[in-house]
């Protein structure tokens, strides 16, 4: 089975020969079908055979093109903490992916350490979650997580993240590509964020830019970067960012873009003794906890380090005989963030 890493070689072009370029054909007779179907759903929406429902407050998407991580956390966090500030009731619905029986997912419960004042309903059926959000909390907006794929439930506000490592999903839906749909779909959006926009040039970031205008000329553009805020533990205690110049590391994660982990901690001037991934949403049992603390052993690193959403469901202070440090990672608006907030501002006054 390919890693995430593994597979984005293979689908962008990267890895070279026969094998690769096997894989590449075998991929894009998968992504026919799979197309087709994606594209008849939006249809059957966009013509009104399945008519998006409402409920009784505004709702705000965030959601991507692409598989992987594209910021969709830090972005939640920062809307939502706008409306809070605010004096806003946000409620955050989500669809609850990986989350076992009666439990909160990752993301979840990332989120609810970050924002304790803000509920989270995590439901498949978001229409339902909305309409729990508003009977059970009186919530007076609601912040869809992940929803722009999610059309049953209609919303106020389109917020759709392109990620800078592959914002146009190297060209090809799902399973030769990264997108989730065609690119065509930018058409729904109202606000289109280019994520992790510090990793390219402005020469870059124009080209993405006028792209998103030629196909969708009404959406609002902003750029973000993603901001190392502070090393956190199990317990709460933090450290600086600064900690990491220097050190020895061991580190994992089971993130949708686990490369994008690993160039921030080498970017922060750690030295990586050891690195491990795990797939996305990856449950760690005892077998993993044991896997790690023997790496540690063996490599001798000065401290660990994981991502906060990997964090949350490993509440350990230690493993092995080293502190288990996560990297909290927030989001700065560095383009387009009056026009953001103008958006936003309009569905309070509505």
């Amino acid at each position: 089975m390919l890693n995430a890493n593994a597979f984005r070689e293979i689908v962008s072009g990267r890895r070279r020969g026969a094998r690769a370029a096997v894989a590449r054909g075998v991929l894009r007779m998968a992504e026919v079908p799979y197309t087709a179907a994606v594209n008849w759903r939006n249809r059957r929406f966009d013509q009104a055979h399945w008519p998006a429902q409402r409920v009784d407050v505004p709702v705000v998407s965030v959601g991507n093109l692409t598989l992987g991580g594209t910021g969709k956390t830090p972005m939640v966090k920062w809307i939502a903490r706008w409306f809070v500030e605010r004096g806003v009731r946000v409620v955050i619905v989500s669809r609850g992916y990986g989350a076992t029986s009666g439990a909160k997912n990752d993301e979840a419960m990332e989120l609810g350490q970050s924002l304790p004042e803000v509920p989270h309903v995590p439901n498949p059926d978001r229409i339902a979650g909305a309409r729990t959000a508003i009977d059970r909390f009186g919530c007076q907006l609601i912040l869809l997580d992940d929803g722009f794929q999610h059309r049953r439930l209609a919303r106020d506000l389109d917020v759709v993240l392109l990620d800078a490592w592959a914002p146009f999903g190297f060209e090809h839906v799902f399973p030769r590509g990264m997108l989730r749909e065609p690119i065509a779909g930018l058409q729904r959006a109202d606000v289109v964020c280019l994520t992790r926009s510090d990793l390219l040039d402005a020469t870059q970031r124009e080209s993405i830019r006028r792209r998103v205008a030629e196909l969708a000329p009404q959406v609002t553009w902003c750029e973000a970067a993603h901001t190392p805020y502070e090393l956190r533990d199990a317990v709460g205690q933090t450290q600086p960012i600064a900690t990491l110049a220097g050190r020895r590391m061991a580190a994992f994660c089971g993130i949708g873009n686990p490369a994008a982990f690993r160039r921030t901690l080498e970017e922060l001037g750690g030295e990586i003794a050891f690195w491990r991934e795990f797939p996305d949403h990856h449950a760690y049992g005892t077998s993993d906890r044991a896997e790690l603390a023997a790496a540690v052993g063996a490599t001798n690193p000065e401290l660990v380090v994981t991502t906060h959403k990997d964090l949350v469901k490993l509440p350990l202070d230690r493993l092995g005989d080293r502190s288990l440090w996560a990297l909290v990672i927030e989001m700065e608006l560095t383009t387009g963030r009056p026009y953001l907030q103008n958006a936003l501002q309009n569905l309070i006054t509505s």
